[in-house]
Order: structure tokens, then C-alpha cells, then sequence
């Protein structure tokens, strides 16, 4: 590690395979916590290249615990973290919305780093069990249109990591890898990126695939269809900078869309959300983001019928209905 780390300290990059091999070596335990914090550390002061981004992710890729669900053609909806704004769980609620309005859903999630609460933290507060069982899975897919992914029961090779990334309590590159390495391998993608070089990799490295994908970032920041004002979509068939009232919607204000100070308080207003008790600017970036997603999940579908399909979920509690299903 100490060439690898006077390597980068002088500005080097890596390659694709170098970036891939070190990431392995990683995860199997080769160096110790304060070498791997160093190597997190570089790409927290400089920005990661695209050979390096995609190095890492096929290491995430050949590590992980595959599980196949192609039988539900299910479209993942995750957001990188990582934006610094502290706002609720929207990817997580958009992701009932869309299973409610009959979209299958197998959404990759995982314990807050540099938030206050990730998806993990909030599914787990209401009782439900993190598994990596397929039948399990496919019970909860068939039963509530969405099942759920907790990340370190599919990459057990990351536990040399996790503990690290703690105790930085800082956006690393694993943020930017979180939406990548889905062990489903979905072929539809919602995608929320915190900056708009990594929406750029992101649609560069989709695009060499097959996924029906949406990138979306915010341009004042958000990792998600904030409403806040401009934002940029890169899918698979175009690259748009939109509006709010593009879509009919309104411009919201990031007060409007902070999240709780606890794992407690954003459990509770997720539920207050989902129970259709939510502002109307909680509604409304809800929907956005869960409408991204029916339109990408759903070819024939355009976006204001996909923002009323959202809508009608939320309003007429079928996305509490199958929140209701997944966590009994």
C-alpha cells in the first residue's frame, strides 16, 4: 500500500485494473485500517476518474453474493448519498410509491455514513429483518412489489471497510459505487448522483450497457429530483435539463425537504409521508422522484401520466399498503 499511496500522492491516477486488484486486496484484508482510510482519503481531496470508478465497481461486482430476480424485471431506485443536505428519505418513499402504483421494485440500500439516516436505518426501525434469502426476497416482491437489499449481506467482503467509513463519517467513493454494484443486477435504473461529473460517469458507463436508466442530479446539489430548482436527467435515450413546471410541479425551498436529527425522527416522518400526513412539498418531491422511476420501469408510459400514477399511489394509500405488506 505504501507504493500504491506515494503513487496517488503524486497526482497519478489508476488504471481500470489496478483500481480493481486494489479494491480485492482490500476486501480481503491485506491492509490495515489506517492504510485503507489513507486510500479513502485520496479521493475525498481529489476527484476519481472514470478507469478508477469503474475499476472498483467490477471489483463490488465480482465480490458480491449474486442474486437473480430477472423474473420481475425490477428497477432499483438509490441515490449516492453524499450531498450534504440532510433531507428525508425520498428514494426510499419514492421507492413504495412506485411498488404501490405496480411497479416491481429490488431497491439497494445501506446505513447512513454522512447522513443521519440511510434506507437501512429507517426499514430496520419499523421491525423488518435484513435477509439475503431468495425465497424470502421473492416473497416480499411478489407480496408488496418491492423487496430490499440490504448491502452488507450481499458484499460480506466490504466488512474490512464498513467500520472505516464510520469513523470517517465522510463521503467516500463507496457513495458513488452504492447505485452501481445492486446485486440483482436490475436492467432499469433510477440513479440520484451528488455532483454533475458523476452524472456525466454514471451515463457514460450506463450507456455501455443494457439498463433503461435515469440519471438525476440536482444542480444546487441534491441527489435526487429536489424541485429546489434546475435539474439534469441523462437516460438512456437523452440528456435534459428540466424544471419543476416542466412537469407541472412546483419550485420547492430546501427547508422545505429537511429530513429529521435522528434515526427516530426520519422513521416518523417517513411514516407520516406515507401515510398521505405529509406536506405538500413532501408530497410533491416524493412524487417526482417515484415518477422518474415508473417512467423509466415502464417504456410506454410519458411523465405527466407517470406523476399521476405516483399521485394516485401516495394520495390513495397503496404505497402504505405496501409498506404495510414488506415489513409483515
Amino acid at each position: 500500500m505504501k507504493n500504491i499511496l506515494n503513487h496517488l500522492f503524486d497526482h497519478k491516477h489508476l488504471t481500470n485494473t489496478e483500481a480493481k486488484e486494489i479494491l480485492k486486496d482490500i476486501a480481503s484484508g491485506k491492509y490495515n485500517p489506517a492504510q485503507i482510510a489513507s486510500f479513502l482519503t485520496v479521493f475525498i481531496m481529489r476527484g476519481i476518474r472514470l478507469e478508477e470508478l469503474e475499476g472498483f465497481r467490477d471489483a463490488m461486482l465480482d465480490l458480491c453474493i449474486p442474486i437473480d430476480l430477472s423474473a420481475y424485471d425490477p428497477i432499483d431506485l438509490c441515490g449516492t448519498g453524499g450531498d450534504g443536505k440532510d433531507t428525508f428519505n425520498v428514494s426510499t418513499l419514492a421507492s413504495f410509491v412506485a411498488a404501490g402504483a405496480g411497479v416491481k421494485v429490488a431497491k439497494h440500500g445501506n446505513y447512513g455514513v454522512s447522513s443521519v439516516s440511510g434506507s437501512s436505518n429507517v426499514i430496520e426501525y419499523f421491525g423488518y429483518k435484513f435477509t439475503n434469502d431468495k425465497e424470502e426476497l421473492e416473497r416480499k416482491i411478489d407480496k408488496a412489489g418491492i423487496c430490499f437489499l440490504h448491502a452488507p449481506l450481499f458484499h460480506p467482503a466490504m466488512k474490512e471497510v464498513a467500520p472505516i467509513r464510520r469513523q470517517l463519517g465522510v463521503k467516500t467513493f463507496f457513495n458513488m459505487l452504492g447505485p452501481m454494484v445492486n446485486p440483482s443486477f436490475p436492467r432499469r435504473q433510477l440513479v440520484g448522483v451528488f455532483s454533475l461529473e458523476l452524472a456525466r460517469m454514471y451515463g457514460y458507463l450506463y450507456q455501455q450497457s443494457d439498463k433503461r436508466f435515469a440519471i438525476v442530479h440536482s444542480l444546487d446539489g441534491y441527489d435526487e429530483i429536489s424541485l429546489t430548482g434546475r435539474f439534469k436527467m441523462i437516460t438512456d435515450q437523452a440528456e435534459k435539463l428540466c424544471m419543476p413546471n416542466d412537469f407541472g410541479l412546483k419550485r420547492l425551498t430546501p427547508e422545505s425537504l429537511k429530513g429529521g436529527k435522528t434515526v427516530e425522527e426520519a422513521a416518523k416522518l417517513f411514516e407520516k409521508i406515507l401515510r398521505g400526513n405529509g406536506t405538500e412539498s413532501q408530497n410533491e418531491v416524493v412524487t417526482a422522484n417515484a415518477a422518474a422511476a415508473i417512467r423509466c420501469a415502464r417504456s410506454n408510459v410519458e411523465m405527466p401520466e407517470a406523476i399521476a400514477l405516483a399521485r394516485e399511489s401516495l394520495k390513495s394509500g397503496k404505497a402504505l399498503k405496501s409498506f404495510k405488506l414488506f415489513i409483515n
